[in-house]
Parts: C-alpha cells; structure tokens; sequence
C-alpha cells in the first residue's frame, strides 16, 4: 500500500522518489501537497513502466503538480539518502529555485540531465543520479563478466582443444 500523507509527511525540500516499475521518477517536496520535476512529454501520472519511453526524448519541461496526480498509482517515498554525501541546501532556498523553474522547458539526457539529476541539484547544489550510476555499475560488471567467460572458454579451448586434435591424428 502506497504511503498517504497521513502516514509520511514530506517537509519543504524533500526529495520524492517515485516507483514506476523499471525506473524511479523524482521530484521536490514544495508544500501544501506539491511537487516540482522535471517531466518529459511521456511522463503522466501513474504512467508505470510505459513512460519508459521517456529516455528517448531531448527536452523535458519542470512541471508544478499535486504529488497525488504524479504518484497516481505508484508506490513513494521520502529519498533524502544523498544527505550522508551532501549537505543539504536550506529549504527556503531549494523550495524558492524549484518555483522559479516551474515553465521551464530543459534539455534532457537519461545520463546527465534526468528528472533525478534535476531534484538532487536542487536538493544539494549538485546533479547526482544514482540509478544511472547503478546501471552503469550493472553494464561495467556485465561487461567484466562477459570478458572473463570468454577468457574462460578460449583457454579452455586452448589446453583442451589441442588434445583433441593430437588424439585424432593419432587415430587415423
């Protein structure tokens, strides 16, 4: 069951983390029941893993919503993590720069300018998303673990293999 504000209140300059299945969707905490993201044209309300398809477009627009029409069906939280990392900048600051951007229409990048780089900046003066770095971390250890099995296979085919041509030579 998604949390209600009743059940977790955000304070001014949290930081909203929105589950939509493969990916998360962020925003700031701005009062009385808002948010402001930054929101790509494929991003609706209680989208899910369709809005997915965001990742391809190159312009996004910082949009002023109630938190209940962005959540919709989702799961939420209040995402303050990076706070151990970064000192968080005051509310009234973070609150005032997240106002004055609602309009705006931004350049987007799934990499360096998604809706997470867009609300840690505000949140801490610095653009940070870490499911891009997750995922990289993921495609680094695949990658690691693709170079080592075939490591693995063209030794064994090296000591292996020879062996076998040896033992046909011999047979014939």
């Amino acid at each position: 069951m998604a949390p209600t504000l009743y059940d977790e209140k955000p304070e001014l300059g949290d930081l909203i983390e929105i589950f939509r299945g493969s990916y998360q969707h962020w925003a700031v905490y701005i009062g009385d029941g808002f948010i402001v993201h930054l929101a790509p044209p494929s991003e609706v309300p209680g989208a899910g893993a369709s809005s997915v398809m965001s990742v391809l477009c190159e312009k996004a627009l910082v949009k002023r919503e109630l938190l209940w029409d962005v959540v919709g069906t989702n799961q939420w939280q209040i995402n303050n993590g990076l706070d151990r990392k970064y000192e968080p900048r005051s509310a009234h600051v973070i609150v005032r720069e997240a106002r004055a951007l609602v309009g705006e229409e931004r350049p987007y990048c799934i990499f360096r300018g998604n809706c997470e780089h867009f609300a840690t900046e505000l949140r801490y003066g610095k653009a940070e998303s870490r499911q891009v770095c997750k995922a990289g971390e993921f495609v680094m250890a695949a990658s690691v673990a693709t170079v080592f099995g075939l490591g693995v296979v063209a030794l064994a085919g090296a000591l292996f293999g020879r062996g076998s041509k040896e033992e046909k030579k011999n047979t014939q």
